[in-house]
């Protein structure tokens, strides 16, 4: 790698451009231009378009007809760092060890994005245009939600009209094992909070007299999944779209062990989950039910005799096609109160929402696609879904009307959003051989 791109990943990743506090704001905006700089100097005509939130850069090459139209998004907003102490390194001072990059952002988005970046860039110096008419959209918010974008998008659906969409913000199934994702699942929210007394209460003067909502709460809880693992809500099923086929025997000939590399990933004691499929199975294509956070009552030091005059829960349902997400929190708080056991008033507000997105990896942008991958990393690329949520894809196809290429160059121990997150230097040489073999295979009729 050239020693002027490692410096451009350095300075990117100084940034401490954590979108979701506003302290950061001004990181944020500083990191926004630093980025408006990099794709001008590299021969791109490129600005900064203010939102209501953070920034988004937008940039392009000079246009001509007669050529497909790329548009490769990412972000560069970044998680907070926090717990600071279970960093060895400061988070935004990036250092090399072993070949990889320590840093927040180093590979959620910013290792990523940055090797499209430099792709384009040695494309550029070495043949002073590109194959393709290319977009870049890169917003400050994709930690927050996207909150803004998809304003930008229908504001500028016309300016941005393209074939497809390149986004490089999804993983690896293995360290040098290409990846094309397909399929993301979705995810919608809710709260519920459980009341029972105005107050709290003794629990010797008034304990057996009136219900308990924090052992309301978890008899509620508990109704929501069978002991095998399925999710118990009347309805929750009905409209699954099956595994195909020849998915369930591609992810059962990858070349990893599912089981294993997730029990050493999480050190969790033992796998478990919908009784009949298998690990990846569950995880890539099957809806799920999470208890996501719980309170209520004392939780301080030692002991305090109350009955809590209230508790809540948090709840998020990953969703596969063609689950939607309003009909899922409808049979979801029809089973709640269903189940809501006496004594006891519940309140349930709904959270955010995002869909799920498949698209055809065998379509001709898919087997391109395929192609680049196989031209950068010398191998034949595995075909997967993710368990995650990007929903800004699914916008890109509603607004935009294009199918999104999600080519992820993140590994599975890369620490996204966690303590010393991380992305190896040879990931940034394959992205950059990436984005220039994609443009090339994209270019073809």
């Amino acid at each position: 790698m050239r020693a002027s791109h490692l410096e451009d990943y350095y300075s990117f990743l100084r940034f401490p451009s954590v979108s979701t506090d506003a302290q950061y704001a001004g990181k944020v905006t500083a990191c926004a231009e630093w980025l408006v700089k990099k794709l001008s100097d590299i021969g791109l005509e490129t600005k900064l378009v203010p939102t209501p939130g953070h920034p988004v850069i937008w940039a392009k090459n000079k246009h001509q007809p007669g050529r497909r139209t790329v548009m490769i998004y990412g972000h560069y907003d970044v998680q907070p760092p926090d717990p600071l102490d279970l960093w060895d390194s400061p988070p935004f001072e990036p250092i090399l060890k072993d070949g990889y990059v320590f840093a927040r952002g180093a590979t959620d988005n910013k290792g990523q994005i940055l090797s499209h970046i430099l792709g384009v860039q040695e494309a550029l110096e070495q043949h002073g245009d590109l194959p393709v008419n290319l977009h870049f959209v890169i917003e400050g918010e994709e930690e927050i939600g996207s909150g803004n974008l998809g304003d930008f998008l229908s504001e500028n659906k016309e300016a941005l009209r393209c074939d497809v969409a390149v986004v490089s913000d999804t993983g690896m199934v293995k360290r040098g094992v290409p990846t094309l994702s397909y399929g993301l699942r979705g995810v919608t929210a809710l709260e519920v909070k459980v009341t029972g007394a105005k107050i709290d209460l003794h629990s010797g003067v008034f304990g057996g007299s009136v219900a308990n909502p924090i052992t309301a709460l978890v008899r509620l809880l508990a109704t929501l999944h069978d002991d095998k693992g399925h999710v118990a809500i009347e309805g929750f099923y009905d409209k699954v779209k099956p595994l195909e086929d020849w998915e369930r025997k591609a992810w059962r000939e990858l070349p990893l062990n599912g089981d294993e590399e997730i029990l050493k990933e999480t050190g969790a004691p033992a796998l478990f989950g919908e009784e009949g499929y298998n690990t990846l199975e569950r995880l890539w294509g099957r809806p799920t039910a999470e208890i996501n956070g719980i309170g209520g009552g004392y939780q301080g030091v030692g002991t305090k005799t109350v009955i809590a005059s209230h508790a809540m829960a948090k709840l998020t349902f990953r969703l596969v096609p063609d689950q939607q997400g309003d009909e899922i929190l409808n049979l979801a708080t029809r089973h709640l109160e269903k189940h809501l056991p006496p004594g006891v008033t519940m309140e349930i507000t709904r959270g955010h929402s995002g869909p799920w997105y498949l698209t055809d990896p065998h379509s001709p942008v898919g087997q391109a696609a395929q192609r680049a991958l196989r031209e950068a990393f010398g191998k034949d690329p595995a075909l997967i879904r993710e368990g995650g949520s990007i929903p800004i894809v699914s916008q890109f196809r509603t607004i935009l009307g294009v199918e999104t290429l999600l080519l992820g160059l993140a590994l599975p121990d890369c620490r996204a959003h966690s303590p010393n997150e991380n992305f190896p230097l040879e990931n940034m040489d394959a992205g950059i051989r990436l984005n220039k073999a994609v443009l090339a295979e994209l270019a073809k009729r």
